[in-house]
Formats: C-alpha cells, sequence, structure tokens
C-alpha cells in the first residue's frame, strides 16, 4: 500500500451488504482509503446517504428514471458528486486513469462487464462477485493477465485460500494437494429433506451464521453459492474439478483450508463478518483493522465437520458436472440458477424447484466456447430464456 498517496476505491454494488461493509472498513481509515466512486441498482436514498458521507466524484444507478432521481438529490443536497446513467457508466467507474481498486460486490451475470473492464485497465480487482468467473472464466482470467490486474479474492471462503496459499502462485501447482471449501449448511441443515418443498422465501433467507443479500442467502439454503464457489475456485487458483472438496461446517470459524502434498494442512480462522476478507484485500499484503470481533477460542466449544447431504443439497454436484462438461455451461447453471431463485424469491416458484429449473436448463442450452463478451451475453440471454420457460411449467 502505498505510505504517501491514498488508494481511490470504486464500490460496485455500494448498498447490498458486501458494499455497505466495504464503506465501513473504509471508513475506518480515511487516510489510507478514497472513494471515487459508488454504483447502486435501485435504492436511490441509500446511494445518497453514502455520497453525502463520502463524496465520490461519480455515482452510477442501474437505471435512468433511478439515475434521474439521484441526481435531483443530490443537487438539492447540493452534493458535488456526478451522476452517469450511460450503458457504459459502470465500465468508466470501473477502468477510470484515476481508480487505484475496485470492489465488484454487484449480484449475478451483471457484474461481469465492469469486472472485465477493471481487469483490462489493470487496477486491484476485488472480487466479491463469484459470477464474474462462473459466466466469464477464460475470457475474465485472460483480461487479467493481459491487462496486468491484481485479482483479490473477497468471498470468505476463496479469501480464506488465499491467505493459506504461498505468495508465489507459480509454485501452487507443485504444492497443492487439495483444495477443502467449507460451508455452514444453511439455515435448513438438519432439515428434512421432504419438507423443502413448502420453504417460504423468509425462512430461506435467514442464515445462521452471516448476514447477506437474499439471493446469496436462498443460494446458501440450496448450496448452490458452493457450487459456484467450486467453479470460482476451480479458476482462481488453477486446480482440477478434483482438487476441490467441500466440507459442512455448522459453526463458520474456519473458512477454508489448502491440503499440501505432504499432508499438511493450513486454515484460515475468524469471526463470520465480511469485512475480514474485505480489509485483507484492501490492504493485501498489510493489515488493516476490520471492525470485526476477534475470535475468542476458549468459548469455542467444538469445530464439526459433516459431508454434504446430496438429497438435501443436489445442487452441489451441478459444480463438477458442469466444469467437465462444454465450455460455457457453468454460464448457463449461472443463469438458470438466477432465474429460479428470482422466481423463488417472487413466489412463483417452490423452494425444492430450483434444482429442477437448473437441471432443465442446463439440459435445454447446448453452449459453443464462448470468444468474447458478446458470446457469454448471448449465452446468457439464451439460458434465462430457457430457465424461464422451465421456471413457468414447474411453477407452484
Amino acid at each position: 500500500m502505498n505510505p504517501i498517496s491514498k488508494t481511490r476505491v470504486t464500490v460496485l454494488g455500494s448498498t447490498g451488504s458486501v458494499g455497505v461493509s466495504t464503506l465501513d472498513v473504509i471508513a475506518r481509515h480515511p487516510g489510507h482509503f478514497e472513494v471515487f466512486a459508488l454504483s447502486a441498482a435501485t435504492r436511490v436514498d441509500e446511494l445518497l446517504a453514502q455520497c453525502q458521507r463520502f463524496r465520490p466524484r461519480f455515482a452510477v444507478m442501474a437505471s435512468a428514471p433511478h439515475a434521474a432521481q439521484l441526481a435531483d438529490k443530490l443537487r438539492h443536497n447540493d452534493i458535488p458528486t456526478q451522476v452517469l446513467d450511460s450503458p457504459d457508466a459502470l465500465e468508466r467507474i470501473s477502468s477510470h486513469e484515476d481508480v487505484d481498486a475496485v470492489m465488484a460486490a454487484i449480484v449475478g451475470a451483471a457484474g461481469l462487464p465492469p469486472c472485465l473492464a477493471a481487469a483490462r485497465a489493470g487496477k486491484r480487482l476485488l472480487l466479491a462477485n463469484k459470477e464474474a468467473l462462473v459466466v466469464g472464466a477464460d475470457l475474465f482470467m485472460t483480461a487479467v493477465r493481459e491487462g496486468g490486474a491484481s485479482l483479490l479474492p473477497i468471498d470468505s471462503e476463496h479469501s480464506a485460500i488465499f491467505q493459506s496459499l504461498p505468495e508465489d502462485p507459480a509454485t501452487w501447482p507443485r504444492r497443492i494437494d487439495k483444495i477443502i471449501l467449507t460451508a455452514s449448511g444453511g439455515p435448513f441443515r438438519t432439515r428434512e429433506p421432504s419438507s423443502l418443498r413448502d420453504v417460504t422465501p423468509d425462512e430461506a433467507c435467514a442464515h445462521p451464521n452471516w448476514v447477506m443479500g437474499r439471493k446469496i442467502s436462498v443460494d446458501s439454503a440450496t448450496m448452490m453459492n458452493k457450487a459456484l464457489e467450486v467453479i470460482e475456485a476451480r479458476y482462481l487458483f488453477g486446480v482440477s474439478p478434483e482438487q476441490i472438496e467441500v466440507v459442512i461446517h455448522p459453526q463458520s470459524v474456519i473458512h477454508s483450508m489448502v491440503q499440501f502434498t505432504d499432508a499438511s494442512v493450513i486454515a484460515q480462522l475468524g469471526t463470520p463478518d465480511m469485512r475480514v476478507p474485505i480489509a485483507c484485500g484492501l490492504a493485501w499484503p498489510e493489515r488493516l483493522e476490520s471492525g470485526a470481533t476477534r475470535l475468542d477460542f476458549r468459548s469455542l466449544s467444538a469445530l464439526t465437520f459433516e459431508e454434504p447431504d446430496a438429497m438435501r443439497f443436489p445442487g452441489l454436484q451441478l459444480a463438477w458436472q458442469a466444469l467437465r462438461a462444454a465450455p460455457g455451461t457453468t454460464a448457463v447453471l449461472n443463469a438458470a440458477n438466477e432465474i429460479a431463485v428470482e422466481a423463488f424469491l417472487g413466489g412463483r416458484l417452490r423452494f425444492n424447484r430450483i434444482h429442477a429449473v437448473n437441471l432443465e436448463t442446463l439440459q435445454a442450452v447446448q453452449p459453443s466456447k464462448p470468444a468474447s463478451l458478446a458470446d457469454l451475453l448471448d449465452l446468457d440471454a439464451s439460458a434465462r430464456r430457457a430457465a424461464r420457460a422451465a421456471a413457468l411449467r414447474l411453477a407452484a
């Protein structure tokens, strides 16, 4: 970290849970960081409050009407932040020459274009949007390499793996035996699988350990979030699908582990607070106070581990199936899951049919290898159409 000038940060998805936590960490270190730009989807008043506090140069909203509302309120409050509403606004604030770091916290495939822009511009890219890798895969990693970007994972599991590995990635292939992703098991870890058809959105979003947005909370309840994390880990760390394992760890104290070729295991531990991996990514290789509660080993009664139940979490295995299938299959899986979760949260699909929508979409869409962002977006659109048709057929 440059001890003289502040690190200028763009926060994509600043009103979501990761974005809010990022701004909390930044606020604790005003001498180190400066907010350059913020973006949100529809939460005008929340973004207005953030602009009032952090005075970014730019703000972006997902639609022109919301952008107009924000611009009017900024003028009324005499806040000089400029509102952008062009189609490439997210790419502009991610690749701007004055930006040092980009927190990519937009949920879903919508986060891929600005992530690619930041990567190609050589930024420090703090990746909380796992879909950029799940959808973009080789295209995204090529952009990171060719742009000279610094890619730092923010998902707690991938941050834990990153912190457990040697600093030189060139040594990883000969040292890693396997990567062990931990999962809490979500709110239905012990629930009878036959009862899951009656799960409500509020029940699915009541995570026992983490505070997250509704979409990722549902993914945690189905363990599709872990399936996406398996795919992300494969590309982040250059391992084969067979070198990735998932175990349920209900206490969420060990955030993930690496087993090395000599059979030793290194794990990263901490309280379940996203500010820890966020602070790590912002400051790396330095360390800064995150605001999280310290782990008290004297109060830990046990650390336990379980095998994921395939009946309760059938979507988990789709990760390995998609990785072994044709290039682009992981993008189809992601699109299908986004549509299925959207239908469930909207009351149009039963919880236990999310997996069925994902399966039908994978069977319906046969991808060819995407060679460009346009190819990926076309594939994503095709998969979403198929998923919507499947969700309609399987409607509650």
